[in-house]
């Protein structure tokens, strides 16, 4: 802890988007003086240290090597999309080829034990910080808050861990003990209505305070846990007193009036803040060619100079049903695989990105334009979006891109980089979160009433009228779709334990042919065979750490 100085200053730069950070607070001393001492001196001093403990939330950055931001990178482990650069070495787990000694950039470990260490420090000194009461306490909140989020990374990840509460130093003891998965969600549970007893229910409507924790954001947490803890991979006798606790929780933040359902355009809702909005983690605004954070430069088709590092599954585009609601399996649905983009879910062409879509303004590609084409994507062989078009080594190897999380109200290829946010929670999924709770309690009409809410913000009139296991079943779907490219798909398909028949298959694409007559003909083609282990429900620990700890290993790992 002798380079405290050195998380000073990056909290000082990452505060300046997180949230509001006094504007003196560079007025004491030079930028690189700071010391533990002064740091637990000055309560100033130790937001700035408190504010650089939100590294712990994903955002919406794009970063090779990144060993704690699981944002864009669970998309690619998971049959939600492939990413054909490997920036998180997805491929070791898609391969089936995952041991302890090759997690590579998808182990959080160790950074986030860091995260743990710092917040462990913080609330052991902050009380000794001088200075006004209130914000103390509430600072306190907010990494109790954050702490157990890391916690909650770490255990949907690896089950049951160490719990560390008290900060290391030179002369302390490393020998620990796992513990127990429910052990570890009491924990989680218990920060995380600690945190919610002082928080605030917002801070106003400031772009820089809305990426600060609030009560709800702590509620949404505990929501999201208790949710996990009753799914079958942890309840396998299907307790019903956990699938209470998790509707419990979900209704809390529900009944809370700080959140309605954003009713806008449906793309706005992630580029914009807005009232669905729980909690969010900002990234500044970049300069033009930081493609790093620039999702449209990392999402759009390569035909508009994008990357299409993150490219939906055929999976994916098959999990959006019609129009009506209906399923493009049901025979009464209208689907047409040889027209298989129309009629569909609205979500669908917010979402995703497929050939025939407009997309963006068409004065921000005037090049398309004078080769004579427009600003329809085209996928199709030889088409401007395919792989034999423009900038053909950032094709699509499955012909679609991802449009959700695109601001398309700025010209990506020339413009500075807009300000953006990754979604850590909104009221959609606490919705879901609630419906699934209430099926497995018996409450199927209250799980209706709660999917049709999120059906009819999307435009789809129908009311859904199934029941038992196809209810279930479009619980499953709902947050398939109305999730897609948020981070919660592979932990879903894993606490529902059908990670082995969703991600034991090979991942498809769709390829398309323009025929001379100017239609076109659909083929489904495979992208990626992708192999899943039954141990694969849980990441290994690390091979160093048990060597080092001697931590005992997660079943099937050797």
């Amino acid at each position: 802890m002798k380079r405290i100085y050195r998380r000073i200053g990056a909290a000082l730069f990452t505060a300046m988007f997180l949230m509001a950070c006094q504007k003196d607070v560079l007025d004491k001393v030079p930028l690189d003086s700071f010391s533990d001492e002064s740091v637990w001196k000055d309560l100033r001093l130790a937001e700035a240290f408190a504010d650089f403990q939100y590294t712990i939330l994903p955002n919406a950055g794009h970063y090779w090597d990144n060993l704690s931001n699981r944002s864009w990178s669970l998309s690619s482990a998971c049959d939600e999309a492939y990413n054909r650069f490997d920036d998180y070495n997805a491929s070791i787990m898609n391969s089936g080829s995952l041991t302890p000694d090759n997690l590579n950039n998808f182990d959080i470990w160790a950074e986030t034990y860091k995260r743990i260490q710092d917040c462990n420090l913080f609330l052991s000194k902050i009380d000794g910080v001088p200075g006004d009461d209130v914000l103390r306490n509430r600072l306190k909140a907010e990494i109790t808050y954050l702490r157990a989020y890391a916690y909650f990374k770490l255990i949907i990840d690896y089950g049951g861990v160490p719990l560390v509460t008290k900060p290391f130093d030179l002369n302390s003891k490393f020998d620990m003990s796992r513990s127990s998965f429910d052990e570890c969600v009491s924990f989680v549970v218990k920060e995380c209505d600690a945190a919610a007893t002082v928080l605030p229910g917002s801070y106003g409507n400031g772009a820089a305070e809305l990426g600060r924790a609030t009560k709800g954001a702590a509620l949404a947490l505990k929501s999201r846990i208790l949710l996990y803890a009753a799914s079958p991979q942890w309840n396998t006798g299907n307790d019903n007193a956990r699938w209470q606790l998790a509707s419990n929780a979900a209704k809390a933040v529900i009944d809370m009036p700080n959140y309605q359902l954003f009713t806008g355009a449906y793309p706005n809702l992630f580029t914009t803040y807005n009232t669905e909005l729980i909690m969010t983690r900002a990234t500044n605004k970049q300069y033009q060619w930081n493609a790093f954070q620039g999702v449209e430069m990392f999402l759009s088709p390569n035909g508009f100079h994008g990357w299409s590092s993150f490219a939906p599954s055929q999976g994916l585009v098959d999990a959006f049903g019609m129009a009506d609601g209906t399923d493009i399996t049901d025979p009464a649905s209208g689907y047409n695989p040889q027209n298989p983009y129309a009629n569909r879910d609205p979500r669908f062409y917010q979402d995703i990105i497929c050939d025939g879509r407009p997309y963006g303004r068409p004065d921000f590609f005037k090049d398309r334009y004078n080769a004579g084409h427009s600003n329809v994507v085209e996928t199709y062989e030889g088409g401007l979006d395919s792989e034999t078009g423009w900038d053909t080594w950032n094709a699509s190897f499955t012909r679609y891109s991802f449009r959700k999380y695109q601001d398309t109200t700025y010209n990506f290829n020339v413009e500075t980089q807009t300000n953006k946010i990754w979604v850590v929670a909104r009221l959609s999924e606490i919705y879901l979160n609630y419906a699934e709770a209430e099926f497995h309690l018996g409450h199927e009409d209250v799980a209706r009433q709660y999917l049709d809410l999120l059906r009819h913000r999307a435009g789809i009139t129908t009311n859904l009228a199934v029941a038992g296991p196809a209810l279930l079943k479009k619980i499953q779907n709902e947050r398939q779709v109305e999730l897609c490219l948020e981070g919660h798909r592979y932990y879903d398909v894993r606490r529902w334990k059908i990670a082995d028949d969703t991600e034991n298959k090979p991942m498809n694409g769709m390829k398309i042919v323009k025929n001379t007559d100017g239609s076109k003909t659909y083929t489904v083609i495979k992208v990626q065979d992708r192999v899943f282990k039954p141990e694969h429900y849980l990441l290994p620990i690390p091979r160093d750490e048990i060597r080092r700890t001697n931590l005992p290993q997660n079943p099937g790992y050797k």
